[in-house]
């Protein structure tokens, strides 16, 4: 392998010559041989963007010679594209600061911007990763800006996500809504329940989810960029902040400011964990919604077996036809580590000190990581499972009018210890509750006909 020198204040050290990296990046590659994760390209091209949008003010303040912020901006928006995603080796462990990863960016940017410049990597440096791409900023300041920047994206398709598994609860509830079920609870049976009554539950569920989630949107959208290493902007250059802010909003869309106290931004990540904790809320509701399923898909002979799931692939290495509810397992399992995310992430955002939050790549990791399982779920869910989902109407009428709880409708009329004698001597005689009332002499015929109609009891 061919390589270069180069430098940083700690002395040289040997690059591949191929690689855009420069010292720091080196140097942290071989000192965090720390697992396999490496910090999210999500997390890196947001970086990238705030390298883009400081170069943009630089040039629009003359703090940066204009060809220099030109090269810089140029080469940031190469990294925000993706063309240079094999440039990017940290991993998520390395400083809470994440200053590796802030100079792993802005070395290849630097290295970059010089080539488009003339300049030749390790020979020729025209722009410096900390005198020129780093100016007016510190990884204090760029890393939560950055976090804050990757994250609401991915919050924003969560929310697509979701609304994209509601739609197909809602087309299921408008095919089979008016079906009149057995309603259940502490697994035992219940009064009467229609489909839509039921899955219209997990409908609002989802719904309260997803508000809960763009409600984090409010927090996210303000950024430390300007606190530079303590919250103070010591040498950021005047009004440098403020443009550079508006200019990430131009590229990202979204309507990002300055955080009204920058001591605070840089000193504790509480709106990302906030964030976090709308995505456990979510998992909550999901793991509702797929444990309903595969409890009322239980069967097919010997369970409730209610609804039937798409039969997507065989359920079984040894049992000849088995089939199993594998998308919901599938969601159970994401969200089990989404909790257990949420717990990690809970505790990383204690571990703030004086000026500092200490575990910024953590919770970059735990939360981009988070989000993009649950929308990936969501959808998998929603196309694999709900869309091909039908109700078994002759099973749920079967069990309709074998319930005992259809008694209920009695208890108006002869009162509660009567209704209850007629349930527990159905129960006991293996008869239906209309032979056990004829056969107790509680109810005449055409007052058990008039009484009990469990569409009349949804």
């Amino acid at each position: 392998m061919a390589t270069r020198i180069e430098k940083d204040p700690i002395g040289e050290i040997e690059v591949d010559a191929e690689r855009l990296w420069g010292a720091q990046t080196e140097r942290a590659l071989r000192n965090f041989k720390i697992g396999v994760y490496k910090l999210p390209i999500d997390y890196v091209h947001a970086i990238a963007i705030v390298k883009q949008a400081a170069a943009r003010a630089h040039l629009a303040m003359g703090t940066l010679p204009a060809e220099m912020a030109k090269a810089i901006e140029q080469a940031a928006a190469e990294v925000v594209a993706g063309k240079h995603d094999g440039e990017f080796p940290i991993p998520v462990w390395q400083t809470g600061s994440g200053t590796q990863s802030n100079m792993n960016v802005n070395e290849v940017i630097a290295n970059r911007a010089s080539e488009m410049l003339g300049g030749e990597r390790g020979k020729k440096r025209l722009v410096h990763p900390n005198d020129h791409v780093n100016l007016g900023q510190s990884s204090n300041d760029v890393m939560p800006t950055a976090l804050h920047i990757a994250v609401i994206p991915q919050l924003d398709d969560v929310g697509h996500a979701v609304a994209h598994l509601r739609a197909a609860l809602a087309d299921r509830i408008a095919r089979f809504g008016h079906v009149v079920k057995i309603g259940r609870t502490h697994y035992m049976d219940a009064t009467p329940v229609t489909l839509g009554q039921e899955m219209g539950a997990w409908v609002t569920l989802l719904d309260r989810s997803a508000r809960r989630i763009a409600e984090t949107r409010n927090d996210l959208l303000q950024v430390a960029l300007g606190g530079t290493a303590v919250g103070t902007g010591l040498n950021a250059p005047p009004g440098f902040a403020e443009r550079t802010v508006v200019e990430i909003s131009k590229l990202t869309g979204n309507a990002f400011v300055r955080a009204p106290d920058p001591f605070a931004a840089l000193s504790v990540d509480d709106a990302p964990v906030a964030a976090h904790g709308a995505l456990h809320s979510l998992s909550v509701i999901l793991v509702k919604i797929a444990n309903d399923l595969r409890f009322l898909a239980s069967g097919p002979r010997s369970g409730i077996a209610e609804l039937h799931l798409p039969e997507n692939e065989p359920g079984s290495s040894i049992m000849p036809g088995k089939v199993n509810p594998t998308q919901p397992e599938a969601v159970v399992q994401v969200c089990i580590l989404v909790m257990g995310n949420d717990a990690a992430i809970g505790f990383a955002g204690t571990q703030a000190l004086a000026q500092l939050s200490l575990t910024r790549p953590l919770v970059a990791f735990l939360l981009l990581s988070s989000a993009r399982l649950l929308a990936d779920a969501c959808r998998s869910l929603a196309d694999h499972c709900i869309a091909g989902m039908e109700p078994d109407e002759r099973r749920i009428k079967e069990l309709v009018n074998r319930s005992l709880m259809l008694v209920t409708a009695l208890t108006p009329h002869i009162g509660y210890d009567k209704a209850a004698k007629i349930a527990k001597h159905a129960h006991a005689e293996g008869l239906s509750l209309k032979e056990a009332a004829l056969q107790l002499g509680l109810v005449s015929a055409e007052d058990y006909d008039r009484w009990v109609k469990p569409e009349d009891m949804v």
